[in-house]
């Protein structure tokens, strides 16, 4: 399954949201998947102005529009350099927030994820018992989407912080086997 996953996202196919959500322990941190992230990345800051106008976002703002789940499989992309992040339903956008990821001696890993698990109230093992409410964790370290402390800049130790009231959203609409892109 992971290798049909595999070539189904080095061909683009639309179909790779699907055969991600059904792989839960999908994490694919290739040359091919990191640059396919970028681009998710790079279309997503194109599909923020056609959804929402000329909107500029200040730290811990979001935006959210209904959209039906009939549009199609959720994922989530994450911009590192505009630090934002963006939930899809389908090729729709559905919603875009600030975001706070990892800093440099500490970054976040870019690539293609999953949802591995979510918790809503969970406690950092590494890091003093930190709270990463709406915690949705995505790799087998610990790096995870949950609410935080946003200034507007890289400052966490890899997670990727999101405003409290979008990250409680997000994991109200998300499910183990998300996908998740991260792209610098």
């Amino acid at each position: 399954m992971k290798q049909l996953a595999l070539a189904l996202a080095l061909t683009g196919s639309c179909v790779l949201a699907t055969t991600v959500a059904t792989t839960p322990a999908y994490a694919l941190e290739t040359y091919e998947a990191k640059m396919q992230a970028s681009d998710a990345a790079s279309q997503a800051r194109i599909d923020m102005m056609d959804a929402f106008g000329p909107k500029a976002l200040r730290p811990g703002q979001y935006l959210w529009r209904y959209v039906p789940e009939s549009a199609g499989a959720q994922r989530v992309v994450v911009s590192l350099s505009d630090q934002m992040a963006y939930l899809y339903r389908g090729d729709t956008l559905v919603a875009a927030s600030t975001i706070s990821s990892g800093k440099d001696e500490k970054p976040t890993p870019t690539g293609i994820f999953s949802v591995l698990a979510k918790q809503p109230m969970y406690r950092s093992k590494k890091y003093d018992n930190a709270p990463m409410p709406w915690m949705q964790r995505i790799d087998q370290y610990g790096i995870a989407l949950h609410a935080g402390f946003n200034p507007g800049v890289p400052a966490s130790h890899g997670c990727v912080r999101l405003p409290a009231a979008f990250a409680k959203k997000l994991y109200s609409v998300t499910d183990v086997g998300t996908p998740v892109y991260i792209g610098a």
